[in-house]
């Protein structure tokens, strides 16, 4: 259980934190959160950002944060933020809009400094998953490249992903949605949609994807049957995990492995809308069973593994965020398993839509709000 949730006066400021290694200017927003292994203090870095999406932490420490309808801002060491010009048209209707970040693998040899992102664009007035990246500059955006957009503009405006993860071997893995009306698309290898792709860095096809062999599928093709991943991490040990919504319940966490099938619409363990009904079946021979599912509904966004001396105790552990359930849960794996979950935050920042940890050991969240905030959490003193 966690302690009273009472927060301190906003204008409590640290300055400079006081553990070693968190540097940055932050406002404490709880002083101690009670967990099974330690206990946590809740900070705020960073407020006033229009729906944060997703959050990349720079080699220098600064911070770049993606905003829904269209921004990409830059907070520095006190916290203040810029918004970076350069940017693409971003559809922002619905749920789509400028959504993940992720920096090249090998940002900060000067030769490979590129920020990849995910965005939704549009054409006619249908939407597509978009993939770009550009070159950080001061206060812009260069050399702008368009990598990849899925094969079919759909509407309406949602389910769109869309995360990205870097495997080891210079690959990256991007979520796209079933884009919410045609559920039977994730079911389709001729459709981009309700699937995990793996590209080059440029945007290719990967040379050794799963289903090159197949002539009725696309080569990006990675698994299907993914209905909307939110959260995705390649782990230490080269493991893809992911979080992902279901409908009305039956969200879900998933070990991901190429070639698979994950089941949806055929499998589930959700409900229709409407009808209250379950869709799908629970379990069918092919396709595979989720490694985890929430209790309740999660509606699950962001999601990191713990690898840093900072939280000895969780090393190796997901952090999994959630919208509808305002949670930040701890899950722990073994053998392609989630064995054992402890939920770490519940209420104390809203929905949380994103989930990262600092390459200074710290965990890092954004809120989902029309004016929401980048969070940090440390080991209490």
């Amino acid at each position: 259980m966690h302690e009273s949730r009472t927060l301190l006066p906003a204008t409590l400021l640290l300055g400079m934190a006081l553990s070693a290694g968190f540097a940055q200017a932050a406002e404490v927003v709880q002083e101690r959160i009670a967990t099974e292994h330690l206990d946590l203090r809740l900070e705020r870095i960073a407020s006033g950002l229009e729906s944060p999406w997703s959050v990349v932490m720079l080699p220098d420490d600064r911070f770049l944060v993606s905003e829904r309808p269209g921004h990409l801002t830059l907070i520095d060491e006190a916290g203040d933020s810029t918004r970076l010009e350069g940017l693409p048209d971003v559809h922002s209707h619905g749920q789509g809009g400028l959504l993940d970040l992720a920096l090249h693998p090998s940002f900060g040899d000067g030769e490979h400094d590129w920020v990849y992102f995910t965005w939704s664009k549009s054409d006619n007035g249908s939407t597509a998953t978009a993939l770009s990246r550009a070159r950080l500059e001061g206060q812009r955006l260069t050399d702008m490249e368009e990598l990849f957009v899925q094969d079919r503009y759909s509407d309406p405006g949602r389910h769109y992903g869309s995360r990205i993860a870097w495997l080891s071997d210079g690959t990256l893995l991007m979520s796209i949605g079933d884009r919410g009306t045609e559920p039977p698309r994730a079911q389709d290898k001729g459709d981009h949609a309700g699937s995990v792709l793996r590209l080059t860095e440029t945007g290719g096809a990967a040379d050794d994807n799963p289903f090159l062999d197949d002539a009725e599928a696309l080569d990006e093709l990675y698994t299907i049957g993914n209905r909307n991943i939110q959260g995705m991490v390649v782990t230490m040990d080269g493991e893809v995990w992911a979080s992902e919504h279901g409908p009305r319940g039956g969200d879900e966490v998933n070990f991901l492995e190429a070639g698979e099938n994950y089941g949806w619409p055929e499998v589930s363990k959700g409900r229709d809308y409407g009808t209250g009904e379950p869709i799908g079946e629970d379990s069918l021979p092919g396709m595979r069973d989720p490694a985890h599912v929430f209790d309740g509904t999660q509606a699950p966004s962001g999601l990191a593994q713990v690898t840093a001396d900072t939280f000895p105790d969780w090393s190796g552990n997901l952090l999994a965020g959630g919208l509808r359930s305002e949670r930040l849960e701890r899950l722990t794996l073994e053998n392609g398993s989630v064995v054992d979950s402890e939920v770490i935050l519940d209420g104390h920042i809203g929905r949380i839509r994103d989930v990262r940890q600092g390459h200074d050991g710290a965990i890092y969240l954004l809120n989902d709000d029309p004016r929401g905030s980048l969070y940090r959490l440390v080991p209490a003193d």
